[in-house]
């Protein structure tokens, strides 16, 4: 059974900093390991993502702020979160993307909240 399980967020103030965790299972093979986010009434976006080889994309908004990483072996991740800002209140989705016959599918964790007081 797959398996992504995030933890980590939390209440903070502007400023402060949060590390979110991701526990996947039950996948053989994983290319990219991400995670997004959702703020209410916003879509849903990409905050950073990792490739098995160690290769990372970030958002603008993440870019000098956050630190994406991945233990190929454990299958987790996590991401550092430093100066958050208000804007950065969303809920925080782990996310897989793994190869199938023909192409490639994604697995979703349900999410960790984070809040940002100003």
């Amino acid at each position: 059974q797959v398996q992504l399980v995030e933890s980590g967020g939390g209440l903070v103030q502007a400023g402060g900093s949060l590390r979110l965790s991701c526990v996947v299972s039950g996948i053989l093979q994983i290319n990219t390991l991400g995670w997004y986010r959702q703020a209410p009434g916003k879509q849903r976006e990409l905050v950073a993502s990792i490739t098995s080889d160690g290769s990372t994309t970030y958002a603008n908004s993440a870019k000098g702020r956050f630190a994406i990483s991945r233990d190929t072996v454990k299958n987790t991740m996590d991401l550092q979160m430093n100066s958050l800002k208000p804007e950065d209140t969303a809920e925080y989705f782990c996310v897989a993307v793994s190869p199938v016959c023909g192409g490639v599918t994604d697995y979703w964790g349900l999410g960790t909240q984070v809040t940002v007081s100003s």
